[in-house]
C-alpha cells in the first residue's frame, strides 16, 4: 500500500505527518496477527521532495528509526517504486512543495492520495492545484483516492469544522480525525524523534493513530483486521 502526501502548499506538515504516520504503522497495533503472534509491519518513507526534509530529519536521530527513509525525488518515481515497494507492507511518499512533475508523480505512485491542510483558506485555495492535478492524472492511472487531512487545527476552536464544511464542496472525503497545533510536534522533529518516542501517551500520540486508522479506512482495511 502506498500512500502519498501531496499539496502544493508549503508549510502544512507533510514530513511531520510522513514520519509519525509510518512510525503509528509499525507499531504492534498496526501489526498483523497470526496465530496469536504479533507481525510488524516494513514501512518505508520516501521522500520525494528535493529539500529532502524527511531525509534530515532521520539523520538527526542517534538511534535507527522503526521504520527506513530513503530520498527519491525523481520523476520516475511510480516505475522506481514498483520494484522497492514489495519490500514492505506500506510506503509513505512525503511529497514536494509545488505543483510540478514530481508531483503528478507521487500521485500517480499513490493508492491513496492525503491532502493535508491547516484551517486556512489560502491552504484551501492552494489544493485546488493539487486537486486538478489529480484529475489530469486519472486516465493514466484509474480510480486515484484523494482525501483531505486537516492538519495544525487550534486546539479548542471550531475552525477545523467550518474548514469541513468550506471542503465539502470539492466532493472530496474528508478524514474523521484532525490533527491539532501541539508542542510536541515541533519538540519531536527537531530532534529527529516522533511524538511516540517523546511521549507515547500524549495527545499528539492518540490524534495520530487515529487519523492513521481513518487512512487505513480510506485504503479499505478495517479496524477489525488491526
Amino acid at each position: 500500500m502506498i500512500i502519498g502526501l501531496v499539496n502544493q502548499k508549503g508549510g502544512v506538515g507533510k514530513t511531520t505527518l510522513s514520519v509519525n504516520i509510518a512510525h503509528a504503522l509499525t507499531m504492534d497495533s498496526f501489526g498483523k496477527k497470526i496465530n496469536g503472534e504479533v507481525i510488524k509491519n516494513r514501512v518505508l518513507v520516501v521522500d520525494a521532495d528535493p529539500q529532502q526534509s524527511s531525509l534530515k530529519w532521520s539523520t538527526y536521530r542517534e538511534a535507527k528509526a522503526s521504520f527506513d527513509v530513503i530520498s527519491l525525488p525523481s520523476k520516475y518515481l511510480p516505475r522506481d517504486l514498483s520494484s522497492i515497494s514489495q519490500n514492505y507492507d506500506f510506503v509513505i511518499i512525503d511529497g514536494p512543495h509545488n505543483v510540478s512533475d514530481l508531483s503528478r508523480a507521487c500521485i500517480m505512485a499513490s493508492d491513496l492520495v492525503v491532502l493535508p491542510c491547516t484551517p486556512s483558506i489560502y491552504d484551501i485555495w492552494a489544493s485546488e492545484d493539487t486537486l486538478k492535478l489529480i484529475q489530469e492524472s486519472e486516465p493514466y492511472k484509474h480510480n486515484i483516492l484523494p482525501v483531505f487531512l486537516i492538519n495544525m487545527k487550534i486546539v479548542n476552536t471550531n475552525i477545523g469544522k467550518d474548514v469541513e464544511e468550506y471542503l465539502a464542496k470539492y466532493k472530496v472525503p474528508v478524514l474523521k480525525s484532525t490533527i491539532c497545533r501541539r508542542v510536541t510536534f515541533t519538540e519531536s522533529c527537531t530532534r529527529g524523534l516522533t511524538v511516540f518516542e517523546v511521549a507515547p501517551d500524549c495527545k499528539a500520540a492518540q490524534e495520530v493513530i487515529e487519523v492513521t486508522k481513518n487512512i487505513l479506512e480510506e485504503c479499505g482495511i478495517n479496524e477489525e483486521k488491526f
